[in-house]
């Protein structure tokens, strides 16, 4: 297998860090914008699209900040993370993804985040 590539895009979504964070750290929040569904079981999150599931494991959760999940099948160092910036100047708010992708997915993969996050601004009114 070959060692995938660290991505990171950075959306400026016109909310409230609150709002965005509940949409990133919640099952109900997450099912509106990046799986068809979602289940937690201790810190096992199971996403759901279609008849697709993968499995992540919660690594770190900071209030009103960011989360950041681990694939069951993912390589120890390859993550996926949602962070909230805010500008300290103008107070714009931004949602940085982090991910790993192989080579030769990177551009469908930085397709399938702004569609997602587009889904995302949606369901916020953003």
């Amino acid at each position: 297998m070959n060692k995938k590539k660290k991505i990171r895009l950075e959306f400026p979504i016109k909310a409230s860090p609150t709002l965005v964070y509940n949409c990133i750290s919640t099952p109900s929040g997450l099912a509106q914008w990046f799986a068809d569904d979602v289940d937690i079981y201790n810190n096992q999150y199971k996403f759901k699209w279609g008849k697709d599931e993968q499995v992540a494991e919660l690594i770190k959760k900071v209030n009103n900040k960011g989360i950041k999940f681990k694939w069951a099948d993912s390589k120890p160092d390859e993550y996926f993370e949602f962070e909230i910036i805010i500008d300290e100047l103008t107070d714009d708010v931004a949602l940085v993804i982090t991910d790993f992708v192989e080579t030769a997915d990177e551009v469908n993969a930085m397709q399938l985040w702004e569609s997602q996050v587009h889904d995302l601004k949606m369901s916020l009114g953003a």
